[in-house]
């Protein structure tokens, strides 16, 4: 059997040495050193090959790799590498992996065309000024293959090390057994639509019931289909912390089937959570774990790797004895695990970890999305950009003057715009082109400044450089997914320049997660709330040969009651009229059968007007209330009132914390009030985003407004019924979900009925005529 492995990540493996090095000396974005190339293969000659395919083998080795440039001319092999400031700053260690990949591609060339000998050239390109920098010499052919041969040699027994690993992995996978006696009832038709479109290389998108297990439903016929699928990675992706804990738990479970079982697990966490050292730089003159980092990295490695199951803990642990920064060791592993658990934000966002990989290594990936209706919303976040005139402010108090010039013309844009401003939002259909050339000054004298500079430390003014440079790769990106908008709280008579708020605000992230959906083998979306189908479809950009599953709800009728007050509305002119039959109704219902309930309001403002009357009306019963920016022992302590035995009501906001993601069964939650329709605040910026869904698909309303409110209810209310031996009631407390609009987008298997018990101070107010 062959191991194929591209020329990059054989150099790295065999040629990466010293220390790790990230403290802030600027570099070239992707799209600058795309550019740089084509400047440099456009000033060669009409004979000259750029992006040529070579590929070699040495025993059960296949290398392959894209040489930058071939001039046939002058008989010169280049690697081109674009740079900003002074060169004779780049480590020694960058050029001495420059020169191992260039030498391996000098070698596939040589055998390929049957050359004697040949010049190979390392093309630094320096992008601001222009200027290539040729550092030369000739090999001849044979030297290149023992160079050659001897790098393989050195990759040959890790080569060898992961064909058995593969090998044994496959034979375990294909004899795996689920981890529990027999399926739930929906597991197994999951289980099966995602085995099958993995086997087919397709996208799923799957509506599977809160409760059902849909993490082992969906992890378990993925891996037992990749053998056959040649799945080389497995991605499992989520929103939430929550979600990779549940992930890792279900993997555990199936490992433990087979104690033995070769399948190396990762968990990818945030730079933030895994640093050791936060309060030093990233290189190895101020952090003893960037210090040799690669030095000590091969040995980690292998390390790691024996342990397989590599979650936070396991993975600090290995670092710690290898002193290595655990973020970064993450980073490496990566290559060598079966499977990577971690945020959306590693495959879907411009810049991912995971997607670049896997093109750059032509890895056959099958991917999982848990929870795949917040994949929305958490895209428009990565695919726009803001600046804030108040951080503005303060750099250009505190910039060097060096800077004041470039800075002063971003400033005078800046107010240009605002001249024109007539209310607190505005949005426009194109990019400012006069303050992005702006700030593409800016940026590139921050960047000379911190290249002669290299120990100089600002966060202000790198908190700047990192904003601007993301707003100049939106700006690229721009079309009519997007809307440029200026916010300008109001104050007085007139807006307030000093705190406005420029953004490129992406609204259909579809253009964007399109690529990455089509650069996976098999991908799989799973969320409790995927209707309807074609707003999903839309606005996440999937295939047009998507398989659709709506998995039939395991639960009965007779476990939820789900009533309708239709007599209370939550719309805002109604909001004060409502807190008193709420309040009521709460109370009848808890007298009836006492326990642990969850109210859901649609703001904290709203949120505190109901908790204060309800406990003046009834300070017998117990109350705990979500705040404002809870912290995780925070959050805990409020989900640890939900004992089997507890009694009361918890006050929290729909779509936040304790709307979804999170498991209260049995008595731990009898019932949820639901005091809202979730629709999304009617604003300005909301406006434009219905407008420009009404533009894309039409029923902007609905794509921008009830979709994703209903939801946000449904979710909610999911928290409720969690297993087959759960009873419970939901309470929807607005007259707008006897509509039949809102009525079909609630889930199928509920037993939806109006109230019909009188509450005496119920409002009898006539919301029937009362518009969504």
């Amino acid at each position: 059997m062959t191991y194929t492995v591209a020329v990059r990540t054989l150099c790295e493996f065999t040629a990466k040495q010293g220390d790790l090095d990230l403290r802030f000396t600027p570099t070239p974005t992707a799209q600058e050193g795309i550019a740089g190339h084509a400047v440099v293969a456009s000033r060669r000659g009409a004979g000259y090959e750029s992006e040529i395919s070579l590929a070699g083998e040495f025993q059960q080795l296949m290398v392959r790799g894209r040489a930058d440039g071939w001039d046939p001319a002058q008989n010169q092999l280049e690697e081109i590498k674009t740079f900003r400031g002074d060169l004779a700053r780049m480590p020694a260690n960058h050029r001495h992996l420059h020169w191992a990949q260039v030498k391996v591609y000098g070698h596939l060339l040589c055998q390929q065309r049957g050359l004697p000998e040949l010049r190979l050239a390392l093309i630094y390109f320096d992008i601001v000024g222009q200027r290539e920098t040729v550092i030369s010499e000739v090999h001849g052919a044979a030297a290149l293959k023992q160079e050659f041969e001897d790098r393989c040699r050195r990759f040959l027994d890790w080569a060898d090390q992961e064909l058995a690993h593969r090998q044994s992995r496959d034979r375990a996978l294909e004899g795996l057994r689920f981890p529990h006696a027999e399926f739930r009832s929906g597991q197994r038709p999951l289980a099966e639509a995602v085995y099958k479109a993995a086997r087919g290389g397709r996208c799923l998108a799957a509506q599977a019931p809160t409760g059902i297990g849909k993490t082992i439903g969906t992890l378990f016929p993925l891996l037992k289909a990749a053998p056959a699928a040649k799945l080389d990675k497995l991605f499992f992706l989520t929103a939430k912390t929550s979600g990779r804990s549940v992930a890792l738990n279900a993997l555990t479970q199936i490992r433990g089937m087979d104690s033995s079982m070769p399948l190396r697990v990762i968990e990818l966490v945030a730079r933030d959570k895994a640093c050791e050292h936060p309060d030093k730089a990233c290189h190895g003159e101020s952090c003893p774990l960037a210090n040799g980092f690669y030095d000590r990295l091969p040995q980690a490695r292998q390390a790691a790797l024996d342990g397989k199951l590599l979650d936070k803990q396991a993975l600090r642990r290995v670092a710690a004895e290898h002193q290595v920064c655990p973020y970064y060791l993450g980073h490496e592993l990566v290559r060598w695990c079966d499977v990577a658990v971690g945020d959306f934000n590693y495959y879907f966002d411009s810049s991912a970890m995971l997607h670049g990989l896997t093109v750059a290594n032509q890895w056959r990936v099958g991917v999982l999305v848990d929870e795949a209706h917040n994949l929305l919303d958490r895209a428009r976040k990565m695919y726009t950009a803001e600046l804030e005139r108040n951080a503005f402010t303060a750099l250009r108090h505190s910039a060097p003057g060096f800077l004041k010039k470039s800075l002063d013309g971003v400033n005078r844009c800046w107010n240009e715009l605002l001249k024109n401003q007539r209310a607190a939002y505005e949005a426009y259909d194109s990019a400012p082109a006069k303050l992005i050339a702006a700030l593409q000054r800016a940026v590139a004298a921050i960047i000379e400044f911190q290249t002669e500079n290299p120990t100089h430390v600002d966060s202000l003014l790198q908190r700047f450089y990192f904003d601007a440079l993301h707003f100049l790769h939106i700006a690229e990106l721009f079309g009519s997914h997007s809307l440029f908008d200026i916010t300008v709280p109001q104050l007085g008579a007139g807006p307030s320049r000093k705190a406005s708020t420029l953004c490129l605000r992406n609204v259909i992230p579809a253009p964007f997660l399109a690529p990455r959906i089509s650069a996976a083998h098999s991908m799989t979306l799973f969320s409790a709330t995927l209707t309807p189908s074609h707003f999903y479809s839309d606005t996440l950009g999937l295939p047009a040969d998507s398989a659709w599953i709506d998995v039939e709800s395991p639960f009965k009728p007779d476990q939820l009651t789900v009533q309708v007050a239709r007599r209370i509305s939550t719309r805002y002119q109604h909001r004060e009229a409502s807190l008193q039959p709420m309040t009521d109704l709460m109370a009848v219902q808890y007298n009836r059968q006492p326990g642990n309930y969850l109210v859901f309001l649609s703001s904290f403002d709203y949120l505190r007007q109901l908790a204060s009357l309800f406990q003046s009306r009834h300070p017998e019963i117990p109350i705990w209330e979500q705040s404002r920016q809870m912290d995780e022992a925070e959050r805990e302590a409020f989900l640890q009132r939900f004992t089997q035995a507890g009694r009361g009501f918890g006050f929290a906001v729909l779509g936040g914390a304790f709307a979804e993601g999170i498991d209260l069964p049995g008595q731990r939650l009898i019932g949820a009030f639901i005091a809202t329709l979730g629709l999304p605040q009617i604003n300005p910026a909301n406006e434009q985003i219905r407008q420009r869904m009404d533009t894309a698909f039409g029923g902007g309303y609905e794509y921008a407004y009830l979709y994703p409110g209903i939801r946000k209810v449904v979710q909610a209310a999911g928290r409720v019924i969690r297993s087959q031996d759960d009873r419970g009631v939901v309470y929807l407390m607005d007259d707008r979900y006897n509509r039949p609009q809102v009525r079909k987008l609630l889930p199928k298997w509920w037993p939806v009925d109006c109230l019909e018990e009188p509450v005496a101070a119920y409002t009898a107010m006539p919301f029937s005529e009362q518009p969504l």
